[in-house]
């Protein structure tokens, strides 16, 4: 195909953001934060159960070794970021809102450490079962912000044939342009990656989607297409484009049915973050230990993208920016969207730690909702084609049941329906909160 005449691929519904705020960092390369004194390594940094300290307080450690085994299938090991000094696992502020167990590592100073694992430069001829092992052994998670174990995704039952493999450049948060800076700078490491996951999965011709917004980037991971393999996909700017069932649906045009998983219409996606970090691990034998972040917001002095360490306080990555014109309104981890708002500067960035963005008060304004006035603009943006409106008046009225029959857990609380609502209804809020209720109902009949 002509690059040039490529089709330009979206999905149904969604939004489009006004002033999406990436012209505040998406024309700045990538800098390298400097050598702190202390980080906070958090424990539960993958989904499912967190992996086990296997160092102590008082025990010397090289960058790159590891700190915590993975305790089980459906978790991830966890790496120093620096050579120093174990200080103990601490109690720290936790993304989440709740205190967070994290391994304190004092710095040398010396950042010194050999990568632990042998590289694989011949991995087009290896066993892809030796390739999924590097993915376990260097701790890749979901980077997008789902931070599931990798290697998971690349382990579908034997009736689940898988013959997409889609990598998530869409980046469509707005703020967030961590993945746009890394697929532009090192679009090989990208695609190389890409080409690995094809070779594990089994999958000919992995593809990348890229909003065209990102037309820098689309250009840069062009020129390795033939080398490795993967195809580009344009895709049309447009939010919630880069999550895991609109990009399928953009791309190879299947539905992800309800309650289903993209494995059940044939495909799996990893973002283009993992990809690079599984080049990484491949080529150079490096777990994961650190990461690019957004750091941006209207009242941050110098917003930018940064490679930070992993257990990197905020306080710290936001001095990095030139600290703030003005007291926040808000602090979030990851876009305005679907990020989550945190109480305090000392979270430590994790491996899904897309961006720190800081709103001024007059962004973060809290709104007193009156009823629905049944404008239909909340069902005309769900991309999951839900009707939020009717979903918010049953869970206001503590009908659960009728949410559930509704398909509320299909909800991926993206914030397209709060977004649009004239009235500013706390329609994210109330999902949320049905979603929490039927959990708890469920666990409860289990007992």
């Amino acid at each position: 195909m002509n690059k040039s005449s490529r089709n330009v691929m979206t999905f149904s519904g969604g939004i489009h953001p006004a002033g999406d705020g990436k012209n505040l960092t998406c024309n700045f390369a990538v800098r390298t934060a400097p050598l702190l004194e202390r980080y906070f390594v958090l424990l539960m940094e993958n989904a499912g159960k967190p992996p086990i300290p296997v160092v102590k307080k008082g025990d010397t450690v090289k960058k790159y070794q590891l700190i915590a085994q993975a305790d089980g299938f459906v978790s991830a090991n966890l790496h120093s970021p620096t050579s120093g000094v174990v200080n103990g696992v601490v109690e720290v502020p936790g993304p989440m809102g709740v205190p967070a167990a994290a391994i304190e590592i004092i710095a040398d100073g010396e950042d010194l450490g050999e990568p632990p694992l042998e590289p694989i430069n011949n991995w087009e001829s290896v066993d892809p079962e030796i390739l999924k092992q590097r993915v376990i052994d260097a701790g890749l998670v979901g980077m997008g912000g789902a931070s599931f174990p990798t290697h998971v995704k690349l382990t579908p039952p034997p009736d689940k044939k898988i013959d997409h493999l889609i990598l998530n450049g869409a980046e469509c948060e707005p703020y967030l342009t961590a993945d746009h800076r890394l697929m532009f700078e090192k679009p090989e490491k990208v695609m190389r990656g890409a080409a690995i996951f094809g070779k594990i999965m089994g999958v000919r011709r992995p593809q990348i989607g890229v909003e065209i917004n990102k037309g820098d980037a689309i250009e840069a991971l062009e020129r390795f297409e033939d080398r490795y393999g993967v195809s580009v996909v344009p895709l049309m700017v447009r939010y919630p484009q880069g999550s895991e069932k609109q990009l399928i649906n953009a791309i190879t045009g299947r539905e992800v049915r309800s309650g289903g998983l993209p494995m059940d219409a044939g495909c799996v996606v990893q973002n283009v973050g993992t990809a690079a970090a599984l080049s990484d691990a491949v080529i150079k034998g490096i777990p994961l230990v650190e990461r690019i972040v957004t750091i941006t917001g209207d009242v941050v002095v110098s917003p930018g993208n940064w490679k930070l360490k992993l257990g990197t306080p905020a306080i710290e990555a936001v001095k990095l920016a030139g600290g703030v014109t003005e007291e926040p309104g808000k602090l979030i981890f990851g876009g305005p969207m679907m990020g989550f708002a945190q109480k305090s500067f000392q979270v430590p960035v994790a491996k899904n730690t897309s961006g720190i963005l800081l709103l001024p008060t007059r962004l973060a304004v809290n709104y007193e909702a009156s009823g629905c006035i049944r404008c239909g603009r909340c069902v005309q943006g769900c991309p999951m084609h839900l009707m939020p409106c009717l979903l918010s008046t049953a869970i206001e009225a503590d009908r659960f049941d009728l949410a559930f029959q509704n398909h509320v857990m299909d909800c991926m609380e993206c914030g397209s329906c709060a977004y649009v609502c004239p009235d500013h209804r706390p329609l994210v809020q109330n999902i949320r909160r049905a979603k929490a209720e039927l959990r708890k109902q469920l666990a409860n009949k289990g007992k």
